[in-house]
């Protein structure tokens, strides 16, 4: 699995902010990938099924928000050597 994370965000984003917040928290390296600098960022988010952000991806696994689900994918990161 490609353990790189993958936080698509905008400035000025609260749950962005949270989620990035989190996974520092958690000591999990991530890459920010800003919808509203560059297009083809947005547009990987709606290949993931997603219309607004945050999308957290680590390998083949998205997904949006602040929630349970961002704490699976925390684990998972965890999990990875």
């Amino acid at each position: 699995m490609n353990k790189n994370v993958i936080v698509y965000s905008a400035e000025g984003c609260i749950e962005c902010s949270m989620v990035k917040q989190t996974l520092s928290q958690e000591g999990i390296p991530f890459e920010v990938r800003d919808v509203m600098e560059n297009p083809d960022h947005q547009l990987e988010v709606e290949k993931f099924g997603f219309l607004g952000i945050p999308v957290t991806v680590i390998g083949d696994r998205a997904v949006k928000g602040f929630n349970q689900e961002l704490q699976d994918i925390i684990e998972l990161a965890k999990r990875e050597p």
